[in-house]
């Protein structure tokens, strides 16, 4: 079944409405809402090594720094895609982004990692509710197909364009103030996307809803949440009892869910846009992509830190290769998915992730930028390609009333993807690090601070004698740099099987063509 045929009968007109005026202004606010999200993601990756000087979390407490975001955000993710096609895309959208603006407060004040976690927490379940909603009204926006493929290109280079503005504004202000500011620079991005949104957005919301079922929102939250933190606190503390029965628990509340979904006259998930086989391989693919990458995304920016002991702002000018390449290819992933096919161009960008992940294996200490550049830039050409025509897939494989939903799902298994591999590819390198061998003369006290995080071997080093302290630094970063390598060969053999699964899950996969096309 191709997207073209996938839309019912009732919704035909729609391929044939006017163009709406204005539509490429309110993509502009859209994508800055995008934009919003894409640099807290990636500012905080510069920010960790200052995190853990100040707030002296443990190494557990920095993975949930790192990953509790995306475990809400994936959690709501669903529920809040379904609320938006209910009181409002617009609405929901605002409404997030003002609350996104006022708990990125919250964090840039956190005084201890308890704080900061909560404080990550609320941040995600803001987060929930701008990022279905923009790829929804993108579906409402923009009737025309060829020209969706091209706004949702402009969506994804725009996420890559936060991770380059990201590292590269928060290594300015890491350098020039304290850590915090960089969740304070959310704030004029939300003022005039707040602000702007009330003018040019029209509001979207599906005609006839249904009640919107607080039992649902319930089971997809604790499921989800269960079954990742299971699946983290396994892979780093081994299998237990406890964890045992929290992943059960949360499978459970999965599989009530979508028994529940199958049974309800408006669900909170329509479980039938899995039948499109499109729409569920596009979503297992972009699941299991991010999953692959978001280690080495997570552990690159202490790398480069770390290890090369680059400044911030240099880490994050190091980084851009990845968003240019991204940009680039998404702006093009359409036309070249039309040109050759949509199996093609995702199989491809997958392949070329794989590839530049296992020269990673090779990773050093003293790596010169060139390679690491190199490797950068393929993962960012091999995203943008795979991301861009997987969303317009799953766009265009479902009516737009349903938009919401089916944006939510594609957000989902991202954040889930992101999730799993912070807590799975993360646990790997923390457990590598964790064996390495300290230096005789080296105190206790400081040794174990050592092991807590390659930040705390930094902090340790320095109040330990010159050479004492420097063959500690120097075994502490071998060994993340060890586990960083596996990490990758793990995150590469994922991406080179989700690249051949693609290419039969994608068979006679179609984009939709222009007006006359």
């Amino acid at each position: 079944m191709s997207a073209k045929t996938a839309d019912p009968a009732p919704g035909a007109p729609a391929s044939v409405e006017a163009p709406r005026p204005g539509r490429w202004l309110a993509l502009a606010v859209l994508a800055l809402a995008v934009l919003l999200v894409a640099v807290d993601a990636t500012v905080l990756g510069l920010a960790t090594p200052f995190l853990s000087e100040d707030l002296r979390p443990t190494g557990t407490q920095l993975l949930w720094i790192g990953d509790v975001y995306s475990f809400v955000i994936a959690g709501l993710l669903v529920s809040m895609g379904s609320l938006g096609d209910r009181i409002g895309r617009k609405k929901l959208l605002l409404c997030g982004a003002v609350a996104f603006g006022a708990v990125s407060v919250l964090n840039a004040y956190a005084s201890s990692p308890e704080m900061m976690i909560a404080a990550r927490a609320l941040l995600g379940v803001a987060g929930a509710t701008l990022m279905p909603s923009t790829l929804a009204l993108i579906r409402n926006l923009f009737h025309d197909p060829r020209e969706r493929s091209l706004a949702i290109g402009i969506w994804g280079a725009m996420a890559s364009a936060g991770a380059a503005v990201g590292p590269v504004v928060g290594g300015f202000l890491l350098e020039n103030f304290w850590w915090g500011s960089v969740f304070l620079i959310n704030l004029p991005v939300m003022a005039v996307l707040v602000l702007v949104g009330i003018k040019l957005l029209p509001e979207s919301r599906d005609p006839s809803p249904g009640p919107w079922d607080l039992l649902s929102v319930v089971l997809s939250m604790v499921g989800i949440v269960a079954v990742v933190y299971a699946i983290k606190e396994v892979a780093t503390h081994g299998p237990t009892w406890s964890m045992a029965l929290v992943g059960v628990t949360g499978a459970l509340a999965l599989v009530w869910f979508v028994r529940r979904q199958l049974t309800l006259p408006s669900p909170l998930l329509d479980m039938r846009l899995f039948h499109h086989g499109g729409f569920s391989g596009a979503v297992l693919a972009d699941l299991l992509t991010v999953l692959g990458l978001s280690g080495m995304v997570f552990f690159l920016s202490q790398f480069l830190q770390l290890v090369q002991d680059r400044s911030p702002l240099e880490a994050g000018l190091a980084e851009l290769p990845a968003a240019v390449g991204a940009v680039t290819a998404g702006l093009l992933a359409g036309q070249a998915a039309r040109r050759f096919s949509v199996r093609s161009a995702v199989t491809a960008g997958l392949a070329a992730i794989g590839v530049a992940l296992a020269a990673l294996m090779w990773l050093s200490p003293d790596t010169d930028y060139p390679v690491l550049g190199a490797v950068l830039l393929i993962v960012g050409v091999g995203a943008g390609l795979s991301f861009t025509v997987t969303a317009d897939v799953i766009l265009s494989s479902v009516p737009k009333e349903h938009a919401g939903a089916a944006s939510a799902v594609s957000e989902t298994a991202y954040e889930l993807g992101a999730a799993l591999g912070i807590a799975l590819l993360g646990s790997i390198v923390t457990g590598v690090y964790r064996d390495f061998t300290v230096p005789p003369g080296v105190p206790a006290a400081q040794a174990g601070e050592a092991r807590e995080s390659l930040g705390g071997a930094v902090e340790s080093a320095s109040t330990l004698p010159a050479d004492t302290g420097q063959a500690l630094l120097s075994s502490a970063q071998e060994a993340f740099v060890d586990g960083l390598r596996i990490a990758s060969g793990v995150g590469a053999a994922v991406l080179l099987i989700t690249a051949v699964a693609a290419w039969f899950l994608l068979r006679g996969q179609r984009l939709e063509e222009g007006y006359g096309g």
